[in-house]
């Protein structure tokens, strides 16, 4: 069974210093993992436009990379101002990282709408704890799950 994360937050929040320790984690332990950084996917498609629609555009990439992923987890690190992002992309978990107030982007922080849902919450940058915490609940979860 493929378990979906979201890992997200303002931009410098510590999202992909937080994703990259997670799939770490997770791969250390034996399980496939995939990560969709949005940067990498943006690169990929070389589509910087963080226009509404361009923000939309984004989750739907994400939503399909996740769809096409053949891992038991597939981490998406991604800011996902937006309820209706993350509703796009309707993952199995949120980490939600509030660990700064302000980002260099004015723009995103207008319009960034805290999650009213999420499944950990972190208040400060300490990326290989909560890896590791993060990690043993997913793993607990899936092993409760069945």
């Amino acid at each position: 069974m493929k378990f979906s994360i979201l890992v997200m937050g303002l931009p410098g929040a510590g999202k992909t210093t937080l994703a990259r320790a997670l799939v770490d984690f997770l791969a250390s332990v034996g399980k496939t993992v995939e990560w969709h950084n949005a940067d990498n996917v943006r690169t990929k498609y070389n589509d910087w436009d963080f226009s509404h629609e361009g923000r939309i555009r984004q989750s739907l990439r994400m939503k399909d990379l996740v769809a096409a992923a053949e891992s038991e987890y597939v981490v998406c690190d991604f800011v996902a101002p937006l309820q209706e992002m993350r509703k796009i992309l309707a993952p199995d978990y949120i980490i939600w990282l509030d660990t700064i107030k302000h980002s260099e982007y004015e723009d995103t922080d207008q319009i960034f709408v805290p999650p009213s849902k999420y499944n950990y919450y972190i208040a400060d940058k300490d990326a290989e704890r909560y890896a590791t915490e993060i990690g043993e609940h997913l793993l607990f979860l899936s092993q409760h799950s069945k």
